[in-house]
C-alpha cells in the first residue's frame, strides 16, 4: 500500500466509520486535517503503582495479570458492562467497559499486561474505567515496557462525547504509521536559522513525543509553518489585487473647492493619510487600504475627500454602514461638509431596507443612472436591484460589522473598484500583519483640536451599591447645565430578554458577571419615569427594533437638543456625533468587549464640553470582567486598549469570513504572543515571492498553501 500523504482522503487511511465521526465531531476530511489536531496538553502516565496502594484520582500505571472477566446487561438502561478483575499478586483492581464486550478476546485469565488509567472508586472499590492497556506474552519484557511507557509523555487532545481523547490518539497513531515523507513548506535557510525540525519529524514529535522536552521544538516549528503559510497567502492576494488593473482617478476641481470651504485646519496625520490615499486612486491597480483610528479622529474627512477625488471624472462612490442609524447620520454629515454648493451636485443618497418603497425606488434610480455620486446605505446597498453607473469607490465603515460575503457583494458591483475600510477599533500590529495582512494600513493618530476630552470611572456597585443612586444624580447636574447624556444598555427589554439586533453577544458564564442582565432600555425607561430628579428632563429610548423612521426622528431630535437623555442599545455604539452630549452612562459594562465600552464612550466630549463616561458593573474585582471594565477607565488609548481586547478575546478566524472571537483557524501560532515569529515570516515570505513568484522552486510550499488555504479560504482572501 502506498505510503500517506496530508492530502490523502481520511476515509482511505482509517476507514468510512471512524473518517464520518471525524468529519463529524471535527469536519476534518484529509490525513493532514487530523495532523493539524494537535494535543492541547500532555500527561505523564504516573509511576508505576501497587495495586494496594492506588491514590484515588491520579493516573496510574501498573503490571498486573487478568484474574476473570465477565459481562453483564445493565439495568436501567440498553447495553452491558464488561468487568475484568486484575492482579499484580498484592491486591485486586477492577476495570469496566461500557458496551466493549469484544475486549473478552484480549482480556483472558493468564493474561498480562501494562494497565493505565485515572483510579475511580465505586460503591467503595477502586476501579480503573475504560483504561489504556497493552498485553504481553513475556513477563520480564512487559516490566521493561512498562518502565518506559511510564515515563512517555500522554498526549490529551480536543476531544468530544462520541470522540475520547485515546481514541483520537489511536486513530493519530494508525495514520501517523502510515504516514511517508511530508514536504517541507520552510526554505532551509530560515529552519536553519530558527533552529527548527523538518516537517515529517516535528508532526512526529508533536504527537508522539519520547520525552516532555520533544514538544516544544515541534511546536515552534509548526507555529512557524502556520505564520509562513498564511504570510505567503496573504502576499500572493495583495499581488493578486496588484496584477488587477483600475481606472485612475485624478484630483481636480471640486476637491479644490471642498478643500477652500474647509472651516478647520486638517491635521498632520489627515492630511499624509488623505495624500496617500491621493496617489492610490491614481494607481495602475485597485486600491486596497485600512485606514484605522480613534473615535473622532477625522476619518470621514479623508473617506470623503477620497469620494470627491473620485467623483471628478465621473464616478460613484458606496459608503456601507452598519446600522440605519448611522448611514441616516453619514448622510446628513456628509451633505452638511459638501455644503450647499456642493451636496447638489453630488447628491448624497441615501439607501436602506426599510425605506418607504416609493422613497426607496426613488434613491435607487438616482443610484442606477450615475446621478447620486456618493450612495450611503445598510445591506440593502448589497441587494441585486441595486446597480450602479460606475461604481468606483468601496468604503465600509466599521469593518467588523461585516462578513467577507457581503463586502465582496458590493465590490462585485463595479469594474475593480478601490476600497477604503474604516475602523475605529484600533488595530494591533500583528493582527494588521495577519488579518489585514492583504491591505495597505494607514493610522491617524492626531486628534482634531477643540476637543476637551473624557474622563472614564468605574461605578463598582459590588463594593459600593450606593454609587447607583448617584450614577442618576450625576447625569441630573449635566443636564440642568444644558448638556445631554446617553444611557446605554445591553438588552432592549431586561425581563422578555430581548437582545438589540445591533447588539453585540454579551459573554456567557464569566466569571464575575450576573448570569443574566437586569436592566434593559425598557427598565432603565422605566426608572427615569419615577426619578424625582427627572421629573422635567425630557427622555428618549432608541433601539434596533424601532422602525426606521421613528428612530431617525429619536436621533435628529437628540442632535437638536430637544431630548436631553437618550436610553439606547449599542445602536449609538459609531457614528453618532452631538457635541453637546457630555456624559454616557453604560449599564452593566462587564457585559461588553474593551473595544465596544471604548468605541461607547466616544460618543460624548466631541465639542468643546468635556466628556464623562461612567462604566457602571456589579462585577467584583479580580473578575476577567472586571479587569475589561477597569482597562477601559485606565486609559484612552485606542490602540493599548486593542492590545488587552486581542489578549481577552482571542484572534479570530484569520483565514475565512469569521472574524472575531475564539474560533481561531491558528492552531498554535497566537498574534500578541508569537509577534516576532509573523514579522520573521513576513519578511522570509517577501523574499521567496520576490524570487519565485509562482512557487516552482518551492514545492513544499506550494502544497501546504493548497491544504492550508484551500478553495474557500481562498476566496474569502479575495474579498476581504
Amino acid at each position: 500500500m502506498p505510503a500517506l500523504t496530508l492530502e490523502s482522503r481520511l476515509d482511505g487511511a482509517v476507514g468510512g466509520k471512524t473518517s464520518a465521526a471525524l468529519a463529524r465531531a471535527f469536519g476534518m476530511k484529509t490525513v493532514g486535517d487530523l495532523l493539524a489536531h494537535y494535543p492541547r496538553r500532555y500527561a505523564r502516565r504516573g509511576e508505576l503503582t501497587p495495586i494496594s496502594s492506588l491514590p484515588v484520582g491520579e493516573p496510574v500505571t501498573i503490571v498486573a495479570e487478568v484474574r476473570r472477566a465477565n459481562e453483564r446487561r445493565m439495568q436501567n438502561r440498553k447495553g452491558s458492562i464488561l468487568e475484568v478483575v486484575i492482579s499484580d499478586g498484592h491486591g485486586d483492581l477492577s476495570l469496566t467497559f461500557f458496551n466493549q464486550s469484544w475486549r473478552m478476546k484480549d482480556l483472558r485469565p493468564g493474561r498480562r499486561g501494562i494497565f493505565a488509567g485515572r483510579v475511580g472508586e465505586y460503591r467503595g472499590a477502586k476501579q480503573l474505567a475504560h483504561p489504556d492497556y497493552e498485553l504481553f506474552d513475556d513477563e520480564d519484557a512487559a516490566r521493561l515496557n512498562a518502565e518506559a511507557y511510564a515515563n512517555l509523555p500522554i498526549p490529551i487532545y480536543p476531544a468530544t462525547g462520541s470522540l475520547a481523547s485515546w481514541q483520537i490518539k489511536r486513530i493519530v497513531d494508525l495514520v501517523l504509521d502510515g504516514l511517508g515523507d511530508v514536504p517541507d513548506p520552510l526554505p532551509d535557510d530560515l529552519r536553519a536559522r530558527h533552529g527548527l525540525l523538518d516537517a515529517r519529524t516535528a508532526i512526529e514529535r508533536i504527537h508522539r513525543p519520547d520525552f516532555i522536552e520533544q514538544v516544544e521544538q515541534a511546536r515552534a516549528t509548526l507555529r512557524m509553518h502556520e505564520a509562513f503559510v498564511l504570510q505567503v497567502a496573504l502576499l500572493q492576494q495583495r499581488a493578486f489585487v496588484r496584477a488587477m488593473s483600475a481606472t485612475s482617478r485624478p484630483p481636480g476641481t471640486l476637491l479644490e473647492r471642498f478643500d477652500a470651504a474647509l472651516p478647520f485646519e486638517r491635521t498632520p496625520d489627515q492630511i499624509a493619510v488623505g495624500d496617500r490615499i491621493s496617489r492610490d486612486l491614481q494607481g495602475d491597480w485597485p486600491m486596497n487600504r485600512l485606514v484605522q483610528g480613534e473615535v473622532g479622529s477625522g476619518k470621514t474627512l479623508v473617506a470623503l475627500r477620497a469620494m470627491l477625488q473620485v467623483a471628478e471624472s465621473g464616478g460613484q462612490s458606496a459608503l456601507i454602514a452598519p446600522t440605519e442609524v448611522l448611514a441616516a447620520q453619514h448622510v446628513r454629515s456628509i451633505a452638511r461638509m459638501l455644503g450647499p454648493e456642493l451636496a447638489p451636485e453630488l447628491m448624497p443618497t441615501l439607501l436602506t431596507g426599510q425605506q418607504p418603497a416609493a422613497e426607496r425606488r426613488k434613491a435607487a434610480l438616482r443610484v442606477a443612472s450615475g446621478q447620486a455620486k456618493i450612495v450611503v446605505g445598510t445591506h440593502a446597498l448589497l441587494s441585486e436591484t441595486t446597480t450602479f453607473a460606475d461604481l468606483a469607490l468601496v468604503v465600509v465603515d466599521e469593518q467588523h460589522r461585516f462578513g467577507v460575503e457581503q463586502r465582496e457583494a458590493l465590490r462585485a458591483k463595479g469594474s475593480a473598484p478601490h476600497a477604503l475600510v474604516l475602523t475605529a477599533t484600533p488595530i494591533p500590529r500583528t493582527v494588521a500583519m495577519t488579518v489585514f495582512g492583504d491591505l495597505d494600513v494607514s493610522t491617524i493618530r492626531t486628534m482634531p483640536t477643540g476637543r476637551a476630552g473624557i474622563q472614564t470611572f468605574v461605578a463598582p456597585l459590588a463594593e459600593r451599591p450606593a454609587w447607583f443612586a448617584r450614577v442618576w444624580e450625576r447625569i441630573a447636574e449635566e443636564v440642568a447645565q444644558g448638556r445631554q447624556a446617553f444611557v446605554v444598555c445591553a438588552a432592549i427589554d431586561a425581563e422578555a430578554l430581548t437582545k438589540d439586533d445591533t447588539a453585540d453577544e454579551p459573554v456567557d458564564d464569566v466569571e464575575g458577571e450576573t448570569p443574566r442582565t437586569r436592566w434593559g432600555v425598557v427598565q432603565v425607561a422605566e426608572l427615569l419615569a419615577r426619578h424625582p430628579s427627572f421629573s422635567s428632563i425630557r427622555v428618549e429610548i432608541l433601539h434596533g427594533k424601532m422602525p426606521s423612521d421613528q428612530k431617525d426622528a429619536v436621533m435628529q431630535a437628540f442632535a437638536r437638543g430637544e431630548v436631553d437623555v437618550l436610553v439606547a442599545t449599542t445602536v449609538v455604539e459609531v457614528g453618532v456625533d452631538v457635541p453637546n452630549a457630555s456624559t454616557m452612562a453604560i449599564l452593566e459594562a462587564d457585559r461588553f468587549g474593551v473595544s465596544q465600552l471604548h468605541q461607547l464612550r466616544g460618543r460624548v466630549g466631541r465639542g468643546g464640553v468635556p466628556g464623562l463616561c461612567l462604566l457602571v458593573t456589579e462585577a467584583p474585582e479580580g473578575t476577567p470582567a472586571r479587569a475589561r471594565v477597569d482597562a477601559v477607565a485606565a486609559t484612552l488609548d485606542g490602540f493599548e486598549l486593542a492590545e488587552v481586547d486581542l489578549e481577552l478575546r482571542g484572534e479570530g478566524d484569520v483565514l475565512g469570513d469569521a472574524q472575531s472571537g475564539a474560533r481561531s483557524s491558528l492552531r498554535l501560532l497566537r498574534v500578541v504572543k508569537d509577534a516576532d515569529i509573523i514579522a520573521h515570516a513576513r519578511q522570509a515570505a517577501e523574499a521567496v515571492l520576490e524570487d519565485d513568484p509562482a512557487l516552482t522552486r518551492h514545492p513544499g510550499l506550494a502544497q501546504a498553501l493548497e491544504r492550508r488555504v484551500g478553495m474557500e479560504e481562498r476566496a474569502a482572501l479575495s474579498k476581504a
